[in-house]
């Protein structure tokens, strides 16, 4: 209550109350801007984030910013010089006298805003989780004003499609330590579900049987599992791509609909930039670039993968031009390569690297930013991948992102809390659907 009431000073002290002018761009007075409170709040970590509250004047947003473990280097910088505590000093000082008055109905005009008060290219002055968690939260208290969903709120009535979750079983690379893959994850996409409720569940299903195969295959395995829920065992990364196509062979049988898998190679993280090659510390083995693609080329004719995300580093876009032409019928996702970067997708585009983009809002700041890649990836057939980060909170925002956008996947993990809270919203969104809904499409994906 002392917080909140400070704030409220500061806003009278401060802030102009907001005006009706002629010629104002004001949709009504329900979506003007009131207040904007943030806090600091921690991840599924444990580390310290931002969540920010929009008030307008008759809504209510929040948003609290998640944060990856595996990042690129051309994202956005998250929080200025001092952390959390500066962004927050931030919020208060520099952005709210600035937002409080505007109007919630117009996102690119509250992102542009905060654009201009930053003035760099990715956000060191203020933060990149700081304008993540503002943008987002502008955009929910909008909605929250009208009465309706987030989801119906961007994407309009039309909005009806569900995406398709892609879930992590097996963690290893950065998401883990000792003896575990060098590929980072291992990832179940039943593509085949008539309805979410159903995908949901394949998934779990081949979570437990990947589970138990895992306990009969690695005599040290304890049953632990990384941030994202997945497991993390002692096993080579062949290894764990034949216990995860076994599951989800099972899985498809017993369900009656194709259950795909694929990995996340995260290959960032294992090029060593001095000796110019792939070092995969499990397996014993160095591959330089043509070696990765030949290797990356096997797995995914042998194994018959439907998803491949980052299988060369973050410069190497002509490593995933090489591999989208060589390989049909798999998606080829880029997420260090591209950042949710509209500049960097671009250069993507007219080389044909990938054809498949990996969406995370937080990597750009704002909605708005998150929202013209989405639809230059469309209009340029790649497939946006609507994107959970490692160190997530229980924040459920993506969900009614990846409907709204019309994403037809949605990597949010299969277990773990934080992942259950956009799961079980997406299950919600279905059900207040009814009829209307629908499994988005997706290009075909019915592996190499």
């Amino acid at each position: 209550m002392k917080f909140y009431a400070f704030t409220k000073r500061l806003r009278n002290e401060k802030r102009p109350k907001p005006t009706i002018k002629d010629g104002e761009r004001r949709k009504g007075m329900s979506t003007v801007i009131e207040d904007i409170i943030a806090r600091k709040v921690f991840n599924t970590r444990g580390e310290e984030t931002i969540e920010v509250d929009v008030i307008t004047t008759s809504g209510f947003g929040r948003a609290s910013a998640p944060a990856g473990e595996s990042r690129g280097k051309a994202e956005v910088i998250y929080y200025p010089q001092g952390g959390v505590d500066q962004a927050l000093k931030k919020v208060e000082e520099v952005i709210a006298p600035e937002i409080v008055g505007l109007n919630a109905d117009f996102q690119e005009e509250i992102d542009r805003t905060m654009h201009e008060i930053d003035g760099s290219k990715d956000f060191r002055v203020i933060g990149g989780n700081t304008a993540f968690a503002i943008s987002l939260a502008n955009a929910e208290a909008a909605a929250n004003s009208y009465g309706i969903f987030l989801f119906q709120y961007l994407g309009g009535q039309v909005a009806n499609e569900l995406p398709c979750p892609l879930g992590n079983t097996i963690s290893g690379g950065k998401h883990t330590h000792g003896k575990s893959p060098d590929i980072q994850e291992f990832l179940a996409l039943p593509y085949g579900a008539e309805s979410f409720l159903e995908a949901a569940n394949a998934n779990a299903t081949i979570h437990r049987k990947v589970g138990a195969a895992l306990k009969k295959k690695d005599k040290l395995f304890s049953g632990g599992k990384s941030d994202e829920g997945a497991w993390v065992a002692h096993i080579g990364n062949l290894d764990a791509l034949e216990v995860l196509a076994k599951a989800c062979e099972e899985v498809s049988n017993e369900l009656g609909f194709e259950c795909g898998f694929g990995v996340d190679v995260a290959a960032s993280s294992i090029w060593d930039e001095k000796q110019k090659a792939y070092l995969y510390a499990r397996e014993g083995k160095k591959r330089d670039s043509g070696e990765q693609l030949e290797f990356i080329s096997e797995i995914i004719k042998k194994y018959h993968l439907a998803y491949v995300e980052d299988p060369f580093h973050e410069r190497d876009f002509e490593g995933l031009a090489e591999l989208t032409r060589k390989i049909k019928n798999c998606l080829i996702c880029g997420d260090d390569l591209f950042v949710t970067n509209i500049e960097r997708l671009s250069r993507g585009i007219k080389m044909r690297a990938g054809n498949a983009v990996i969406i995370k809002v937080n990597q750009v700041g704002t909605l708005t930013d998150a929202w013209e890649t989405i639809e230059m990836a469309k209009r340029n057939g790649y497939t946006p991948v609507m994107s959970h980060r490692s160190g997530d909170t229980c924040d459920w925002h993506i969900a009614h992102l990846a409907v709204a956008f019309r994403c037809p996947i949605i990597k949010t993990g299969v277990v773990e809390g934080t992942r259950i809270a956009k799961i079980n919203e997406l299950i919600r969104i279905e059900e207040f659907l009814g009829d209307r809904a629908k499994m988005a499409s997706i290009p075909t994906i019915k592996g190499g």
